[in-house]
């Protein structure tokens, strides 16, 4: 099985650009884990900067490993190897998880089964490696996996990748007691064994100079979602504020980098492809994006984007897309009706998404893709059926293949909705067959997300320890085991996924965001009077409302 494993990483690499290869001579050797197929995690620029990074720290070699080397998801090859030199786990120092997405626990905990490394921390000794974590799934709330990390990164990575690389090249040969006290001294690392809480918070780490932090592609292959195309981070945090999104709130400020800094990093990826993504929450948000995309165009790249608000579609980037050979245009209303739009400050009107697919056929797209969620806090059938509506409307204006994407709501922590409900099993499905029938005739082709799966999310996004703890026996990443897990520890979902009190003790309140509480429930309230929000400024030194920012003198919206 071994040889099998080993054969399939070299064919894995044989088809990449970008990799990187040091020797471990004299450097303490890291592995970075993805809890996810190589497609899925190659196919995410956070990891991809993170491998670079801790390459370049001094004192470290770090190769990658994930749960399968396979686009799809089948059971993996044992054993478990590193793709770089196919090296097993027990030759490394440490293992260092990047997790975006709560359900990717589970295959983590596969990860370390394979492995023959004890889920959880208390059971491992000094002959394991570290276990350390971060990305935004345990950023916002670490508290389901504190009792199997050894020690989480809360927050951006580039303010603490120095510090940690630091303790992890001068720490090999130490007890694992000396390294968890160096790792509880670095500001944003949480050591769940060594923490007080009764006594502190984590901070949440960010860094205001983008431009100083270049996030781009490392490795270029075919076998990710977005093939040999090299992807720019142009915008981090988001300015429209939706009280759902975790990534709108986790990442505050909105910063942006500069015009100069993304041409400069376009110029060396255009030396490997002359297709240039660029990433954002909105790219068509960011302040000079017509000015960018002009210049980048003039450079002959050909641009794509993650993702477009319906307000803000401009002639001159619809054009440099459209001319760019892009032929779909990817567009998120999130909720049917207007009404249901104000409360969770999706502030679009009927007449822009309308007018939003005017432009996506006066441009020439060829498929328009809707992202909706199910399931939104005050969501009525009359809001559902209004999905139906909106979509109807839009593709008899875009006049082309026009396709639906459904995604259950789940509360997410440090959100104003982070304390509401999610919807029951039965009313999800129902919904989603709802739409399913009403749109058919008219050819739209409809996806959903899984609703089991996505209230495993909702129990993982708001769990405590007792959680972690469950989630160490498990057998399988499956529902059937997922289920046998939360039996044997006495936990029910229903118990993590009904509405909660806002007094309540919060299992992530371990974690400070810099966002205040007060704010979070003024925007519940404000929610409930279906009252908007004004974007967030782009100078995030001129607004002091969440928290979060420098304080200047800005007065409360009325």
């Amino acid at each position: 099985m071994r040889w099998g494993a080993i054969a399939e990483a070299r064919t894995v690499l044989e088809r990449e650009r970008g990799t990187i290869t040091r020797d471990w001579g004299g450097v303490t050797p890291i592995v970075l884990a993805y809890p996810n197929t190589y497609f899925v995690g190659m196919s995410s620029l956070g990891f991809q900067t993170m491998y670079r990074l801790l390459n370049e720290a001094p004192g470290l070699v770090c190769e990658r490993m994930f749960h399968s080397f396979a686009r799809a998801k089948r059971k993996p090859a044992e054993p478990l190897i590193s793709l770089e030199s196919q090296r097993r786990l027990d030759e490394f120092a440490a293992l260092a998880f990047s997790i975006s997405f709560e359900t990717d626990y589970l295959n983590m905990i596969q990860m370390l089964r394979r492995s023959g490394v004890p889920p959880l921390a208390g059971e491992r000794d000094e002959s394991y490696p570290l276990l350390l974590a971060g990305g935004p799934a345990v950023s916002a709330n670490p508290e389901p996996l504190s009792p199997v990390l050894d020690a989480i990164v809360i927050g951006e990575a580039e303010e603490v990748v120095a510090s940690l690389a630091e303790v992890l090249a001068q720490g090999l040969g130490e007890s694992k007691a000396q390294l968890l006290n160096a790792l509880g001294g670095i500001p944003g690392v949480y050591v769940p064994r060594l923490h007080d809480y009764a006594a502190q918070t984590v901070q949440r780490r960010w860094t205001g100079a983008l431009d100083e932090w270049p996030t781009h592609s490392v490795v270029l292959t075919q076998d990710t979602e977005f093939g040999d195309m090299y992807l720019l981070e142009i915008a981090r945090g988001c300015r429209s504020g939706c009280r759902f999104c975790l990534a709108g709130f986790l990442y505050r400020p909105m910063r942006e980098r500069s015009i100069d800094c993304l041409v400069a990093q376009a110029e060396e990826g255009l030396c490997l492809t002359d297709r240039i993504g660029l990433v954002a929450s909105s790219v068509s948000q960011y302040s000079h994006i017509d000015e960018l995309a002009g210049r980048l165009r003039g450079m002959g790249a050909r641009l794509s984007v993650s993702s477009l608000r319906a307000d803000s579609l401009s002639d001159p980037l619809m054009r440099a897309l459209a001319d760019s050979g892009a032929r779909t245009l990817t567009i998120a209303p999130e909720a049917g009706s207007e009404r249901l739009r104000r409360v969770i400050n999706k502030n679009l009107t009927r007449e822009e998404l309308l007018h939003a697919a005017d432009i996506g056929r006066g441009f020439g797209f060829a498929h328009m893709k809707l992202y909706f969620m199910l399931g939104l806090p005050t969501e009525t059938e009359e809001d559902s059926v209004a999905i139906a509506t909106l979509v109807t409307a839009m593709a008899e204006r875009f006049k082309r293949e026009v396709s639906v994407k459904l995604t259950p709501f789940v509360p997410k922590a440090h959100t104003p909705f982070e304390c509401e409900a999610m919807a029951e099993a039965k009313v999800l499905k129902a919904r989603i067959a709802m739409l399913r029938k009403r749109l058919r005739p008219a050819g739209i082709n409809v996806q959903s997300e899984s609703v089991e799966w996505a209230r495993v999310q909702g129990v993982l996004a708001r769990g405590d320890q007792r959680v972690g703890r469950a989630i160490s026996s498990l057998e399988q990443t499956n529902l059937a085991s997922w289920k046998q897990c939360m039996a044997k520890a006495e936990l029910r979902q229903r118990d993590y996924l009904g509405s909660w009190s806002p007094g309540r003790e919060l299992p992530w309140r371990v974690v400070d965001t810099g966002i205040d509480s007060d704010f979070l429930e003024r925007e519940r309230t404000r929610a409930s009077n279906e009252e908007g929000t004004p974007f967030c400024p782009v100078n995030y030194a001129s607004c002091t409302r969440c928290g979060v920012c420098s304080p200047v003198d800005v007065p409360e919206p009325d």
